[in-house]
């Protein structure tokens, strides 16, 4: 058995049952020999952009993925989604003039936790759910819905590949050249084993993670005596935390504690993702419980992983009503309280899909929408995810009442 795997703690939720356990060490130990993907000096000075935002001075707008497929990262692919995110980081600019940051959610969001670890087919039957590329297949046979260790080199060599690209100067309409940067890339950091792999030692002693320079911790792995908020607390890159509606003060208390004990301008983001129903009195309940506290971590809007809904038609959707009426209380809650409106966090694609609606009624068409690609929840187009950054450029600039 690895040493790698065996810095893994018990309290460790999500994880999948790899099965095949000697193939995982020898992956583990290969990943633990490649270079670092992403530098140390990557990671600090993303952390320092970070400071500015907490300080209020700048913004995040994180966009891409819900769950990236290998067959969707080829240097092209990158290119396009890294120039969705800068088109939508310079359309707040221009509307605000507040200096934007502007983080990738894909280049290694390879992994997805899940609410069941098995899938019910059509004919009754069953198989493991899809828990992104880097675990297994898409496609519900039980062949390829098997945990396969050596995905994650593959996750690897593409997040090295697109990190390539986004370094790569690349023509313009124009004369000139441009190179995608500074795109950082980010993903949710679910997956132990390849997070532990890709650790590397840093200039003050500790330890960083080279798999990206931004990392979160999504909702349901939040808990702050377990394996995913040790990895966190164990690193010095900039980390996100996810936060529900049922989120209390004690629970984000304790996440202040353990990954932000300084309190150091632009460590820690958490990330709200509670619905636009529930918005409005679990944030200013949870601000409220916190007191000054509140302003040890920069506060982000996830306005869609509260807002999923099920077409008629038996697919996963979210509503862009919904999603921008929780856009609106976050900045109103956040301002009511004296506190920074720091970012968007949006799953969204570079092309013209179909995955979410315009209204609720268009739930209630029985034929399935036409362009939906995602390999798991909705996402919005880039009309639609422009619609949400002008409305958050609003509020970020509307004088004071």
């Amino acid at each position: 058995m690895s040493n790698t795997r065996l810095l893994i703690p018990s309290r460790a939720v999500q994880q999948p049952d790899w099965t095949r356990w000697d193939d995982l060490d020898r992956v583990l130990a290969e990943l633990s020999g490649r270079p670092a993907l992403v530098s140390e000096e990557t990671t600090a000075a993303l952390r320092e952009e970070l400071a500015f935002v907490a300080r209020g001075t700048a913004f995040v707008v994180q966009a891409g993925d819900c769950a990236e497929l290998f067959s969707d990262s080829t240097p092209e692919r990158i290119r396009a989604k890294a120039t969705a995110l800068h088109t939508l980081g310079d359309l707040f600019e221009s509307l605000t003039k507040i200096p934007v940051v502007r983080i990738g959610r894909f280049a290694g969001q390879y992994a997805k936790p899940r609410s069941n670890p098995w899938e019910q087919l059509p004919d009754g039957s069953r198989v493991p759910v899809y828990r992104g590329d880097a675990v297994n297949g898409a496609e519900p046979t039980a062949a390829a819905r098997q945990p396969d260790p050596h995905r994650l080199l593959r996750a690897y060599e593409l997040t090295r590949q697109a990190l390539a690209e986004l370094r790569t100067p690349r023509p313009t309409a124009g004369t000139v050249t441009s190179v995608l940067a500074p795109t950082y890339i980010s993903h949710e950091a679910l997956l132990l084993e390849y997070e532990h792999a890709l650790l590397r030692s840093d200039t003050h002693g500790g330890r960083y993670a080279s798999s990206a320079p931004f990392l979160w911790i999504g909702e349901r792995t939040r808990q702050p005596d377990h394996a995913h908020i040790d990895l966190a607390a164990a690193i010095s890159n900039p980390v996100g935390v996810k936060v529900g509606p049922d989120a209390s003060a004690a629970d984000v208390t304790a996440l202040l504690d353990r990954l932000n004990p300084a309190a150091r301008p632009g460590r820690l983001t958490l990330i709200v993702r509670m619905g636009a129903q529930r918005i409005g009195t679990a944030l200013p309940a949870l601000l409220d419980g916190l007191g000054p506290r509140a302003a040890e971590a920069i506060w982000m809007t996830d306005p869609m992983h509260g807002n999923t809904r099920t077409t008629a038609a038996g697919q996963k959707s979210r509503v862009l009503t919904d999603v921008l009426a929780e856009v609106q209380t976050f900045f109103t809650v956040m301002r009511a309280h004296g506190l920074h409106a720091g970012g968007l966090h949006l799953e969204s694609a570079p092309d013209d899909v179909t995955e979410c609606v315009a209204s609720p009624a268009d739930l209630d068409d029985e034929t399935p929408l036409p362009r939906y690609e995602s390999a798991c929840d909705p996402r919005l187009n880039p009309a639609q995810a422009e619609e949400v950054v002008r409305l958050a450029a609003s509020l970020a600039v509307a004088p004071a009442t």
